[in-house]
């Protein structure tokens, strides 16, 4: 072996010898930088669990297959997947599901209806009613007093009521105390005696107005249902008049009217009874067990109204439904009055301007109430109380008796929807075990508007005149829109 053939493998063995001495490969360097705009650089990656799957095949891009999911893996309490809440939500009942629904809004009708009759036959029978018992403006406003303190006195007791008997007797009993009223009535007791039956007659409205309200709220569609259920009180309201004038005016006792009422409260008695007979048992465990949660969770009676009264809700709707119910009675009991006083008219004819009156109403509920929950109650309330005041003006102050019937339809139009469009706001900002105590309050202030209102009236027509009335329902017009301007806007149900 030549030297130079030995040196060489000399130093191959040398380079082996010490390559030995690194048995870890060395990491190769970044041969080029790779850079993204949208993506922050780090020196390092590192991967994390994904709290959302992108498929049910696993991690897109992986090649191990995706594990059972179970109800202790993260995945199952995410956002993506639905938690139950802590309040269930039911859809809303339709009016053909469960199929009695139907018949159960032609109920609340009927009730509604009756309630027109009864709340607009004394603004075209006041005239009668002073000539045959001789008294004047102020003694004859005490049947509005009457029939207020009914409203009040049922508004700590119908939830309670409601509880106890169910709807289909709760309404039934509301309708014994309706008919206990008209006997007096009809057999023209003496006034004193007139003026407590309203008080019965009050808390038997006061029962089936805060049952129609709930009831109507809750359904599908609810603005419109609420129309319907306002608008058979519009109906009510333009035939009362009608029929009432009618009558007084051929000679008959005016206390005749009444007897038309009685026979309708004997229907409703029997119709209610059939059509909400089965109600908690078809509802189940939604609406009842909603309604109940406050005799459920230890809450006695007395709490829950305590409750209610601390409501903003309830408070601002009380007021107002307050002058809401106090300028359209002051509106429709008075208007007759002045125009006898005020433009010579005679009883016999202008007793019908207060059907023109309850006609308008009956219009606007049926025909803007869908409006209304097109473009927005709230907003829509603005619009027509508004226009409700302008042409309030307009009776006021145009000295004709047929302009002035206009322009009273025309204000009874656009009254017409503002209480379906309330209810439908304050039934979704008031929880549903604060709905039946919540709108009977409501109602028992808006009676107290409706007598406190037309009473004042009386007082003031009888030392300044009647056109009194006009500055009264405007201003009453004012405070609807300060309250309803702090009513909150409608909430998310989520029971």
């Amino acid at each position: 072996m030549n030297s130079s053939l030995f040196g060489t493998l000399v130093q191959v063995e040398s380079n082996s010898t010490r390559q030995d001495e690194h048995p870890l490969p060395i990491a190769p360097q970044r041969v080029k930088s790779r850079t993204y705009p949208a993506v922050p650089q780090q020196d390092s990656i590192e991967l994390k669990p994904l709290r959302y799957p992108l498929n049910d095949a696993g991690v897109s891009g992986t090649s191990s297959p995706a594990t059972p999911k179970e109800e202790t893996d993260i995945e199952m309490s995410a956002p993506g997947t639905p938690v139950e809440p802590t309040d269930t939500f039911d859809a809303l009942p339709t009016l053909n599901d469960p199929p009695m629904n139907k018949y159960r809004l032609a109920t609340c009708c009927f009730l509604n209806f009756l309630g027109g009759l009864t709340d607009s036959a004394p603004g075209a029978l006041i005239p009668y009613m002073e000539s045959h018992y001789n008294i004047g403006y102020s003694v004859v406003a005490l049947i509005f007093i009457g029939n207020a303190l009914g409203f009040i006195m049922a508004a700590p007791f119908i939830d309670r009521i409601r509880q106890r008997l169910g709807r289909a007797k709760t309404i039934a009993l509301a309708q014994l105390f309706i008919g206990i009223g008209y006997i007096p009535l009809i057999c023209t007791a003496p006034f004193p005696a007139v003026a407590i039956a309203n008080f019965f007659i009050g808390f038997g409205l006061a029962v089936q107005l805060a049952i129609g309200n709930v009831f109507c709220a809750n359904l599908a569609n609810s603005t419109t249902m609420l129309g319907a259920f306002h608008g058979s009180y519009g109906i009510g309201g333009t035939i009362g008049p009608l029929v009432a004038t009618s009558i007084a005016s051929s000679g008959a006792i005016w206390s005749r009217y009444y007897l038309l009422t009685l026979g309708l409260v004997i229907w409703n008695v029997g119709f209610s009874t059939w059509a909400f007979w089965n109600y908690e048992k078809e509802i189940g465990g939604s609406e009842s067990n909603a309604l109940s949660e406050t005799s459920s969770r230890g809450l006695d009676h007395v709490s829950a109204m305590l409750i209610t009264f601390k409501s903003k809700v309830v408070i601002l709707a009380a007021i107002f439904i307050f002058a809401y119910q106090g300028a359209e009675v002051s509106i429709s009991g008075w208007v007759i009055s002045f125009l006898i006083s005020n433009r010579d008219g005679n009883p016999s004819s202008v007793g019908y301007v207060t059907s023109g009156f309850w006609a308008g109403i009956t219009l606007g509920r049926f025909a803007l109430s869908p409006i209304g929950s097109k473009i927005g109650e709230k907003l829509f309330v603005y619009i027509i109380v508004v226009g409700a005041a302008v042409f309030q003006l307009l009776v006021w102050l145009v000295p004709n008796i047929i302009g002035e019937a206009v322009s009273l339809a025309i204000v009874g139009l656009l009254l017409g929807p503002v209480y379906p469009c309330a209810a439908y706001v304050f039934t979704r900002n008031l929880s549903r075990r604060e709905q039946v105590s919540g709108m009977s309050v409501i109602s028992a202030f808006g009676s107290s508007g409706g007598a406190l209102a037309p009473f004042t009236t009386g007082l003031l027509s009888e030392a300044a005149g009647t056109f009194i009335m006009h500055p009264i329902a405007i201003g009453l017009f004012a405070l609807m829109l300060v309250c309803w301007f702090g009513q909150p806007g409608i909430r998310k149900r989520t029971e």
